[in-house]
């Protein structure tokens, strides 16, 4: 029974803690610390988009900025929690 235990509570750590980041330069990067952030919305293991964040819009005529989109542990929670019918992840736009 402890045995059990312990390896589904491995494989949950081990998949709650796989989050992935992707981050690209538009312009020059960004030129300051100022982040606006904003989660974006599918379902079906992300397969679906419901909403999605647009980074141009985020960055309020920008023209020098760093975009960030990553799988959060709160997303992943949250993914979790419903079994994968709602899979977030989050934008982040530096100015």
């Amino acid at each position: 029974m402890k045995k059990a235990f312990f390896s589904a509570a491995v494989v949950a750590v081990m998949s709650l803690s796989s989050c992935y980041v992707n981050t690209f330069n538009v312009g020059k990067g960004a030129q300051s610390n100022t982040s606006v952030s904003k989660w974006n919305h599918y379902v079906i293991f992300g397969l679906a988009p419901v909403g999605v964040s647009d980074p141009k819009e985020m960055a309020g005529g920008a023209t020098d900025y760093t975009v960030t989109i990553k799988h959060s542990f709160v997303n992943g929670l949250v993914n979790a929690i419903t079994f994968g019918i709602y899979s977030p992840t989050t934008t982040v736009v530096t100015k």
